[in-house]
């Protein structure tokens, strides 16, 4: 399976067009190829490849993490050149020009929609079979919708293109409307996407992950009934579940259409530019071994960045000493002195989430989960709960995840009204998903992404930056797109 996902990804790379995504003047006929490229079927599915290689790769997956994380409760950076841009996410100092928002938020996705307008438009003009023609526009809807979906996330409202000929300046859509569009291209293509294990290859959307993109866009925007029905939506395939071991859910070896935990992942490999870097800035200094990981031993064909991806001590105390989660976290390792080093304490604890053995330089091929089955049924358990208040079904669902995780199960009795589910669910969040890069998106939904990073001491969390700013590089190019207001 990882073939497959490494050729699509090396079509996208092949395919994909400079990143200047100021004002999109390119067009796809012009750009992919002189010829048939967007007339017959191969042609076609090399744009959608790329679409797919756009959405799936993100810059470099451990921005993934460290945009949604660093800047919250569970984590944050020191040291290295990386700090050097990290530091001001940590500090909420960051501004319109701070390179990520450009180069990991707002270029990738629109490139994404740009590949995915292409396919829409001329899938229609290709001597292919209906089947094919319906699979292919419902794959680039979604793809297309799931990128409005992040930028949304990210950056608010945002010029809404959905035509290849919508060219030069373009104003903000109104909030709205850009969430209908979302909603509107996932609820009508899921129709036409197969079954999930009937994918033509792994890491291709399905009616499972394509449900799971709309669930989780309804809980960031709280749709609560809707959140709690799509959810069930991906629950009633009777297709996913949690994978036994949560130390084993991680593994390169356990990835696949057979790990029926993943809806949804960052697929990658051990070659530039697809690698998950993140295993090499969350090694502590002069890594060698840890006896809590007999097996993740360092070898001279790996990095050990600079950086370093530091998880906080107010975060992993509150972890029950038996929760199998821990499993994934380092607190003592061996340098290379033979020195056995603590790190248990002073923020120093660091995420074993994604090592790979065969981990190439910068690049272990372990794959990014977007969506995972455990995030469904805690969705479900949170909307539930924002409706009607805890109910059984809530307590059903979360313990299922607490049950995994080798801790007791949670009764009526720990969490009796709405707002103590609430601070039970978040809680639960931050254990299952930490280094995945959802804290910060949970935080501003809780309601408690500013008044915890102000506790934290960081005078700069002012209400406004739940979002981040659009690119300055946007602003300058497009003269009808509006900052977002603080900046």
């Amino acid at each position: 399976m990882k073939k497959i996902v490494n050729y699509i990804l090396l079509v996208g790379a092949v395919l994909a067009l400079p990143a200047c995504e100021e004002t999109l003047e390119v067009t796809p006929k012009s750009e992919f190829s002189p010829g048939n490229v967007l007339t017959s079927e191969s042609g076609i599915k090399s744009l959608l490849f790329s679409a797919y290689a756009q959405a799936q790769t993100q810059s470099n997956s451990r921005y993934v993490i460290n945009d949604s994380e660093v800047c919250t409760d569970l984590a944050f950076n020191t040291g290295g050149a990386e700090n050097g841009q990290l530091i001001t996410i940590i500090n909420f100092t960051w501004d319109p020009s701070l390179g990520t928002f450009n180069d990991d938020m707002w270029a990738p996705n629109y490139r994404a929609i740009r590949d995915a307008n292409g396919v829409i438009e001329n899938i229609d003009n290709v001597n292919t079979t209906d089947a094919i023609k319906k699979l292919f526009k419902a794959e680039a809807r979604v793809l297309r919708a799931q990128a409005y979906a992040i930028l949304y996330n990210f950056f608010g409202t945002v010029p809404l293109r959905t035509s290849t000929s919508q060219l030069g300046g373009l104003a903000r859509a109104a909030e709205a409307d850009l969430k209908t569009f979302i909603e509107t291209e996932i609820s009508q293509s899921v129709a036409d996407l197969p079954d999930p294990g009937k994918e033509e290859a792994y890491g291709r959307l399905n009616k499972g992950n394509a449900n799971g993109i709309l669930a989780k866009f309804y809980l960031n925007t709280k749709q609560w009934q809707k959140a709690a029905d799509a959810s069930k939506a991906v629950i009633d395939l009777n297709y996913y579940a949690l994978n036994p071991a949560f130390s084993d859910l991680f593994r390169v070896e356990n990835e696949g259409m057979n790990n029926r935990e993943m809806l949804l992942v960052l697929p990658c490999r051990t070659e530039d530019p697809f690698g998950n870097w993140f295993q090499a800035g969350t090694l502590p200094p002069s890594y060698k071994s840890s006896p809590q990981f007999p097996n993740y031993v360092y070898k001279t064909t790996m990095s050990n960045f600079a950086t370093q991806y530091r998880l906080r001590t107010a975060f992993t105390s509150t972890f029950a000493p038996t929760d199998k989660r821990l499993q994934l976290i380092c607190t003592s390792y061996v340098n290379t002195s033979n020195q056995t080093v603590d790190l248990s304490t002073g923020d120093n604890a660091r995420s074993f989430k994604y090592w790979d053995n065969n981990t190439v330089g910068n690049n272990s091929g372990t794959d990014v989960p977007v969506i995972r089955y455990a995030d469904i049924l805690l969705t479900r358990a949170e909307a539930l709960n924002e409706l009607n208040g805890p109910t059984a079904e809530c307590f059903t669902l979360i313990n299922q995840v607490r049950s995994r995780a080798g801790i007791a199960n949670l009764t009526m009795a720990d969490a009796a009204t709405k707002e103590a589910f609430r601070t039970v669910i978040f809680r639960e969040r931050g254990w299952e998903f930490v280094s995945e890069g959802k804290r910060r998106e949970d935080l501003i939904r809780q309601g408690t992404f500013i008044s915890l990073a102000q506790a934290r001491g960081i005078t700069n969390a002012k209400p406004e930056r739940v979002l981040f700013p659009i690119p300055q590089s946007e602003i300058d190019a497009n003269k009808l797109c509006v900052q977002n207001p603080g900046y």
